[in-house]
């Protein structure tokens, strides 16, 4: 039986939003400095001995974050039509990421949203 190789690549972006129809604080405009941890796992090694380098992990994911980064999300598509919650959010970084890193040997397999040091939300398909 094969082994799993799983790798994981931090990166952050600051933006703000607001909560449409919450029934608290949350739908007043405000900001997180968001974290972002992004996994990919594989079986097989490159010729290198690496399932993908981290490099590429951190390009992409600088990628995704920078088209949110100092932004106010409920102006930035798709969170122009759905809420910007942590969770759209992680689903919104996992399907992009997907597109740009997954292949033959390597796939993302989660991300992790830190809104707050204390509250996070993981994705997974």
């Amino acid at each position: 039986m094969a082994g799993t190789y799983t790798l994981r690549v931090h990166t952050d972006f600051a933006a703000a939003h607001r909560l449409l129809g919450y029934p608290g604080n949350c739908n007043r405009l405000h900001g997180h400095n968001w974290k972002v941890e992004v996994e990919v796992a594989g079986e097989q090694l490159d010729e290198v001995g690496m399932v993908v380098d981290f490099k590429t992990i951190k390009r992409a994911a600088g990628t995704v974050a920078d088209r949110l980064d100092h932004a106010y999300l409920n102006e930035v598509p798709p969170f122009d039509t759905i809420n910007p919650t942590a969770e759209n959010i992680a689903r919104y970084f996992f399907q992009e990421l997907g597109a740009i890193l997954d292949d033959d040997r390597a796939r993302v397999r989660a991300v992790t949203i830190w809104e707050t040091d204390r509250a996070c939300v993981r994705y997974t398909e």
